[in-house]
């Protein structure tokens, strides 16, 4: 089951995160079909001449589909695609939400799609650079066991590095990268503002290695921290 054959793909929701992994699928020889999107611009500059059809018709000639929907409105998609019977057997279906493991797309498995939770842990920018920053990032795969080698497979095809999330861990998982994700973004915000403040006219080149440099020293840190509790406890 693990896709060593070339899948022809459909992105639902293509709109800065769809949009790069296709464009990650397609460079790991993977054929993209069709997309659904609400910025055809966007989907152009990565992904210049895909086909932009509605969802049920991306999901009609896709053997993979991405849904790569905001969070807050996946379930309704799953939802109306299979009241539509959209999805088919044998279909690999994959979401992208941080929060959801499988048990969200359980409409698609009920119609005997495979169901897949991958969860990329970068900031996307919907850029070409975005291709560069998922090599080595880490990827949470939430499937079945005998699924899981697909979900790696997939991760690995596209650059990443594929970390295992059981269904039941992956709301803390998502907490942890949205607390990361707001606080470093509003203590940027706020930080630049304040250079531009004093006058300065380019905050990020002053900010970027200071942020950088920060981050990592705190995720050095608290990895020891981490790894050193439990020892002396022992």
């Amino acid at each position: 089951m693990i896709p060593a054959a070339r899948l022809d793909v459909g992105i639902v929701g293509a709109g800065r995160v769809g949009s790069v992994l296709g464009a990650a699928l397609a460079g790991a020889g993977h054929r993209l079909i069709a997309a659904s999107t609400t910025d055809p611009d966007r989907v152009q500059a990565m992904l210049p001449g895909l086909q932009i059809l509605d969802e049920l018709s991306v999901l009609a000639v896709s053997q993979l589909v991405l849904l790569t929907v905001p969070t807050a409105v996946l379930p309704e998609v799953v939802a109306g695609a299979a009241a539509a019977g959209a999805f088919v057997p044998g279909q690999l279906v994959v979401h992208t939400a941080a929060r959801y493991g499988t048990s969200v797309l359980a409409p698609a498995a009920a119609a005997g799609a495979i169901p897949l939770a991958l969860h990329p842990a970068l900031v996307f920018t919907g850029t070409s650079v975005d291709l560069h920053a998922l090599t080595g990032t880490t990827m949470a795969v939430t499937a079945l066991p005998t699924v899981q080698p697909i979900g790696q497979a997939l991760a690995i095809e596209m650059g990443a590095e594929p970390v295992l999330v059981s269904e039941q861990d992956r709301p803390a998982y998502a907490q942890a990268i949205e607390s990361v994700r707001s606080l470093s973004t509003k203590v940027v915000a706020d930080a630049a503002a304040e250079l531009r403040g004093i006058g300065m006219m380019d905050p990020a080149r002053v900010l970027r290695e200071v942020a950088w440099s920060a981050v990592t020293l705190a995720l050095r840190e608290g990895t020891q921290n981490g790894a050193e509790g439990p020892a002396q406890e022992e």
